[in-house]
């Protein structure tokens, strides 16, 4: 058997139990589709909730959507490049499919949101090395705590489809070493504070051994710390989805509003060069329309000047200008056929123009992955994104809504904790959070006896005993229990927990 043959049979039976049907990625497929994670995802947080908003998208829809576009640059690498993707490792349509559609299952409840609160809390009241990550959350998912599969633990997914969920292949601190955040241009994601890890990461030191496990076929054909092919895809997938969708939700309900975003990108066309002219601190501390997007020129300048470029820059804040800002914000929506016809024309032709702009590297450079949109595409999507975050994600109404959902949050994971540690009501736990500190005490406690250098945070404190293992665990446990309710069952339960609620017990909740 040829090194090749043998890598892609590793691929197909990478599992901790081994799938031989015909096709075992679609298998993956559908067991993912099939998990409870993945149902509650409709009911979670895209940007703001999406309940009565008129918002279409929610982390469910953005999944179906990432899964599409993924699969269609799987098969069209495919064609174009089938032999320099077989050398990375290959890109199989449904490994892709597969991923994008778990990419987003440990989504907390609010999105991003709840993810910075979970973070917060996980690391500063609970003592956890590592935090909370959504990437993370999702590959915990899929490997420990969903039961779906035919193991007792996670999925059960192939080695492909679980490397391929690995957008930041590392955890917080540790693994791999050296670790990416101190190369001297570390991955996208890799940096963070010095206090407290990279930003961005795709496992717990809980699941280190599945990551390794995952991407063992992938040794010698990547790098450690860099995606596999097929994650790459999945996360350029992911990229279009975001630039694309979200901007028509809040045209839609009149979020997104066509005279501040114009007066934008027009002023900084019509005076690029005197903006060019500006201290940072002059264009920081301005309101002129024009100076936020001359900040984001600098950004990418700073962040990313091996694929910036001025000149691409300038065509890509033309293009958006014109055919978001002068054709799709023109006209308020008004939900009628034209209207839709409009966002329908704007989304399958911005799909097919990102999804025909990627392409493969041999030997890209550490910020990106072997597979990427072409120079032109990245600046136009560097563009799209921005024109969410200033005129959608720093509104200051949006930021009202979000307090609330935080402060939320907040005072549920307090209960959940108050609850856990009241021995008077052992008996009377929810029986998923009770096996939750089970499944997490078995963990620490094993990663206390083989390494315990793993539970050291980036403080460099972990006090060590028996004590501190459970701790660890009641901690770990509310953050998964918290983090697995979509938007209105965590705000169900903090009114039940706060004796607010007007719903007979015995109806359903969530426990």
């Amino acid at each position: 058997m040829s090194d090749l043959h043998q890598r892609r049979v590793e691929r197909r039976v990478g599992g901790r139990g081994v799938d031989l049907a015909a096709n075992p990625f679609r298998a993956d497929r559908d067991r993912i589709v099939a998990s409870p994670f993945f149902a509650r995802l409709a009911g979670v947080t895209q940007v703001i909730s999406a309940s009565g908003s008129g918002l279409l998208h929610n982390r469910l829809t953005h999944s179906l959507k990432v899964a599409q576009v993924a699969r269609a640059i799987a098969e069209r690498l495919n064609e174009s490049d089938g032999d320099l993707l077989l050398r990375l490792g290959g890109c199989d349509p449904d490994v892709v499919e597969a991923a994008a559609l778990a990419h987003d299952l440990g989504h907390p409840p609010f999105g991003h949101l709840g993810e910075q609160v979970l973070d917060r809390l996980a690391r500063h009241r609970f003592g956890l090395p590592d935090g909370f990550e959504g990437n993370a959350q999702s590959f915990r998912i899929i490997t420990t705590t969903d039961t779906r599969g035919p193991a007792a633990a996670g999925l059960d997914l192939t080695a492909a489809v679980r490397a391929a969920t690995l957008k930041y292949p590392w955890t917080r601190l540790s693994h791999p070493s050296p670790h990416p955040r101190h190369l001297p241009d570390p991955p996208r994601g890799a940096a963070g504070p010095p206090d407290a890890g990279s930003s961005k990461f795709s496992a717990y030191v809980n699941e280190v051994d599945d990551l390794v496990e995952s991407r063992a076929v992938f040794d010698g054909l990547v790098e450690p710390w860099q995606q596999t092919v097929e994650a790459s895809v999945m996360d350029n997938a992911d990229d279009i989805a975001y630039a694309i969708h979200d901007l028509e939700d809040f045209h839609r309900i009149g979020v997104l509003q066509h005279a501040p975003v114009s007066a934008e990108l027009g002023q900084w066309e019509d005076d690029r060069a005197e903006f060019a002219r500006l201290a940072d601190v002059d264009l920081a501390s301005g309101r002129r329309p024009g100076q936020s997007l001359e900040l984001l020129r600098r950004r990418l300048h700073a962040r990313d000047s091996w694929v910036v470029d001025d000149d691409a820059f300038a065509a890509a804040v033309s293009r958006v200008r014109a055919e978001l800002v002068d054709d799709l914000l023109s006209v308020p929506f008004d939900g009628s056929v034209a209207a839709e016809r409009a966002f329908g024309r704007f989304s399958s032709g911005w799909t097919a123009r990102l999804v025909a702009g990627v392409h493969v590297l041999p030997d890209p450079p550490t910020r990106s992955g072997h597979v990427l949109l072409g120079p032109r595409q990245w600046h136009e999507v560097q563009v799209l994104k921005f024109v969410h975050r200033r005129f959608v994600l720093l509104r200051p109404d949006l930021a009202l809504h979000q307090r609330g959902q935080a402060r939320l949050l907040t005072t549920l994971v307090e209960a959940l904790e108050q609850w856990l540690g009241d021995r008077y009501e052992a008996d009377r736990l929810p029986r998923r959070l009770h096996d939750l500190v089970e499944l997490a005490h078995a963990e620490y406690a094993r990663l206390a006896k083989d390494d315990p250098g793993a539970l050291v945070g980036a403080t460099g404190e972990w006090p060590g005993g028996s004590a501190a293992v459970l701790a660890l665990a009641r901690g770990r446990a509310v953050i998964d229990f918290a983090a697995s309710l979509a938007d209105s069952q965590a705000a169900a339960l903090l009114d039940a927990l706060s004796g607010r609620t007007g719903q007979f017990w015995s109806d359903a909740l969530v426990l």
